[in-house]
């Protein structure tokens, strides 16, 4: 919601489809970022068919590998392991349907580079649980931002929506965007 008011739009409804995102046997992140956003603003559009849907999905992955939306302490641990001290790649697809059925998507594709962490900010890390629940194991709008060495792509992509191309997406199926 904070991205989308940067932008001068705020949905009159947000709403979570339940679709299964666990990535396909061989799916590559972009193909699996890309199917799981087209796959939530589908759902979405189903019960709501006149409006302009907004979806998007976020994948991080070090090389082919797709990392876990975290569950447990455990996992952000082996995902900030695995991302530290080299650079990794974050996907993020947003998909849009319009009214009638028409749709569009679009991929943005960022590369982030962390620094080597140490025990003790791994530890500092894991004991506020911001990476729960975060693809990755790790939020770049929070105490991670402290990681990044680099970023070469879209900041707000990495946070979860890609704002650039969500609005030219919103106007090609002729939203009345600002």
């Amino acid at each position: 919601m904070e991205l989308l008011a940067q932008i001068g739009l705020i949905p009159h409804e947000v709403s979570a489809p339940e679709i299964d995102e666990t990535p396909l046997r061989g799916e590559t992140p972009r193909r699996c970022a890309l199917r799981l956003a087209g796959a939530k603003a589908v759902a979405v559009a189903q019960i709501y068919p006149t409006a302009f849907v907004l979806a998007a999905d976020t994948v991080v992955a070090a090389g082919r590998r797709i990392l876990p939306k975290a569950e447990s302490r455990d996992e952000v641990r082996d995902c900030l392991a695995l991302l530290s001290g080299r650079s990794h790649r974050v996907y993020t697809a947003v998909a849009v349907v319009g009214p009638g059925g028409r749709s569009a998507e679009r991929l943005v594709e960022t590369r982030v580079t962390f620094k080597r962490l140490a025990a003790d900010e791994l530890d500092a890390y894991l004991a506020s649980g911001e990476g729960l629940g975060k693809a990755g194991g790790y939020a770049i709008q929070g105490l991670a931002g402290g990681f990044v060495l680099g970023l070469q792509g879209s900041y707000p992509a990495v946070v979860g929506l890609p704002l650039y191309e969500s609005l030219c997406l919103l106007r090609g199926l002729g939203y009345p965007a600002a």
